[in-house]
């Protein structure tokens, strides 16, 4: 049996089994056969196999199993690799041991810290059952009976628990806390995004939505018609002596009220019915995202405002109101409340009504009554001007609203020019204070509520593309009236001659003393009855809680201030004083940049124009 097989130099490659040379023989061949071999050159793998080891060259390349590469080349990346992770290794280090240095966003503004607090004097005034976070722990629940007492004379309800105290009393005054809840959710409205920004939004929404519940409880809101309404729950009258158990000849703690809280109504009341209209109209806006509730408050406010224009009267007329929160009044909230209810039903039957020339010319609107231009509680023509004006600058709704309109926004440039300090329209105190109450007690609520429209119109201006606006031949930048809010507003934190800020627990220099029951007396389970708590009221020692964020009335026209509890003119703060406050902090905190919210307010609102028709079929041959 023979194999075969292939010779790798050439030839075959007989190997014989039977062979019987020898192995002389063999090797003889053997020899002979390599002779031949060799007289051709070798390859160095043939070499190896035949001849053994031999002195090797230095290789020129190294065989990488799928590629062959130049040594040179592979011992400089190999080098130059171990070069670099000991580069990295080293710079980690130090990295790793040298302290840092964190660049963190920049620190909030003044106006957004004050904000923060500002908001939180609400949470302070709740009345009725507090919600589980209420975040002051001074506070309980309290006048759980409210409209529930035998002496009650109310035909509408008899739960009225819940709403806000109006300042450092227990009293619900419904007409100023109306306004109040108005302001805060038109700059809900106006600057989402900086409420968004400052971490507020949702607790200004759950602000308004404690009033604009407990305001749906002062009179029928299923109805589509009225003829009655809650004014006022509590009692403070102490004229000619009186010695009764009130809500001002007590000094109680509101969890520890014992005595009868009376329910005031009324039957003709335009301007409280048309202010709480307006305020449930304004939130029904900002909760537009919640359908069913919206809908409600509309609903609400339609039927108070048709209340409103049905039985006319001034809600303080003969009664104790007058003494507190008098309404001189209710044109101008007509106005108000009309241009409120059109924003937030698109009907324009508001708006024809908010813009009738007789009911501006009842109330005053283009008598050039200075006062007329200072927005507060009691008058709201400045702000219904300015809300009417943002009509003009963003829709334009044109005949027959614009004759009207433009008197309006004229009547909102007047007012804005009234402001600045080269028209010495207000006079203002050494430290720069505009006297917008002619130099009378509490005049911070004024100073907010101005520097609100004043920022906000310089927003407007800014939205619609306008540089400024005309003091008869003058011009003037938005920024002037920017400038005119901060100085103001700056007062109120501490920028002024005492160095004292007017805001409870903003700055280190505060007042201390602020008259308000809750704040004064302590809380440690000892109940004071009604007189018993006089000896806090007349304490020297300060409060012994903070009534965070609360505004006090301010300072007297010569910059001076009293820090003493039983002088309100000085230290007592409101909920619509703390409200306006809310609204200017807002308008100047964060980015000048971020702006108003142009479109939100319109979202009840039709095209003012009828829509084009659809473009024609396509051409067919």
């Amino acid at each position: 049996m023979s194999m075969y097989g292939r010779d790798p130099w050439g030839g075959p490659l007989e190997i014989n089994t039977a062979d019987s040379a020898t192995d002389d023989d063999r090797s003889r061949n053997l020899q002979d056969f390599d002779r031949a071999a060799l007289s051709r050159p070798l390859d160095e793998t043939q070499q190896s196999w035949l001849l053994g080891p031999t002195e090797q060259k230095k290789k020129k390349y190294v065989d990488l199993g799928c590629i062959i590469v130049s040594r040179k080349i592979f011992v400089w990346t190999v080098g130059t690799l171990l070069v670099s992770a000991l580069l990295a290794g080293f710079i980690t280090l130090i990295v790793k041991t040298v302290p840092r240095h964190h660049h963190s966003h920049a620190p909030p503004d003044n106006y957004t810290l004050a904000l923060h607090k500002a908001l939180m004097f609400f949470n302070a005034q709740k009345s009725g059952r507090l919600p589980k976070h209420n975040n002051v722990s001074w506070r309980g629940n309290s006048c759980l009976n409210d409209g529930k007492s035998t002496s009650s004379s109310s035909s509408i309800t008899k739960d009225l628990v819940g709403g806000y105290y109006d300042a450092g009393d227990a009293i619900k005054f419904h007409f100023p806390a109306s306004f109040a809840m108005t302001m805060l959710s038109w700059s809900v409205i106006e600057y989402s995004a900086k409420y968004e920004a400052a971490g507020e939004l949702n607790h200004v929404k759950d602000i308004i939505k404690w009033g604009a519940d407990y305001f749906l409880k002062t009179f029928n809101h299923t109805a589509d018609s009225i003829s009655v309404m809650i004014s006022q729950v509590g009692k403070g009258d102490t004229s000619g002596g009186s010695t009764s158990e009130n809500d001002h000849y007590c000094w109680m703690r509101p969890e520890d009220i014992d005595y009868d809280r009376p329910v005031s109504e009324c039957s003709s009341c335009s301007d409280l019915a048309a202010e709480m209209a307006a305020a449930l109209a304004s939130a029904s806006i900002v909760f537009k995202d919640n359908k069913a509730y919206s809908q409600k408050l509309v609903h609400g406010a339609k039927t108070l405002f048709r209340f409103s224009r049905e039985q006319r009267g001034r809600y303080s007329a003969g009664n104790e109101a007058s003494i507190f929160y008098n309404s001189t009044s209710y044109w101008d909230e007509f106005i108000w409340g009309g241009a409120w209810l059109y924003y937030a039903t698109g009907n324009s039957s508001y708006l024809q009504l908010a813009t009738t020339t007789g009911i501006a010319r009842h109330a005053g609107a283009f008598w050039g009554i200075l006062d007329n231009s200072v927005l507060s509680w009691d008058n709201k023509l400045a702000g219904a001007a300015l809300l009417l004006s943002r009509l003009r600058l963003f829709l334009s709704p044109g005949y027959p609203y614009e004759e009207m309109l433009r008197t309006f926004h004229n009547q909102t440039s007047i007012t804005m020019c009234s402001f600045l300090p080269v028209f010495t329209s207000f006079n203002r105190t050494k430290g720069g204070l505009i006297q917008l109450n002619h130099g009378r007690p509490q005049p911070l609520q004024y100073i907010a509520n101005a520097a609100f429209l004043a920022t906000l119109f310089s927003d407007y201006l800014d939205a619609a593309d306008t540089p400024g606006w005309y003091c008869g031949p003058n011009f003037f930048s938005t920024d002037v009236l920017r400038e005119f809010a901060k100085t103001q507003i700056d007062y109120i934190l501490g920028k002024n001659p005492r160095k004292m800020s007017y805001i409870v627990g903003f700055g280190n220099h505060y007042p201390k003393h602020v008259h308000h029951r809750g704040a004064s007396i302590p809380k440690n389970k000892i109940r004071y009855n009604c007189k018993g708590g006089w000896k806090w009221r007349d304490s020297k020692k300060p409060n012994p809680n903070t009534l965070v964020g609360a505004m006090v009335a301010g300072p007297d026209k010569h910059d001076g201030f009293h820090d003493v509890r039983t002088n309100y003119n000085y230290t007592e703060p409101t909920l619509a004083g703390n409200a306006g406050l809310v609204a200017a902090l807002v308008a100047l905190s964060g980015e000048k940049s971020t702006g108003i919210d142009k479109n939100t307010i319109f979202s009840a609102v039709p095209p003012m124009f009828p829509t084009p028709p659809p473009p024609p079929a396509p051409w067919k041959p």
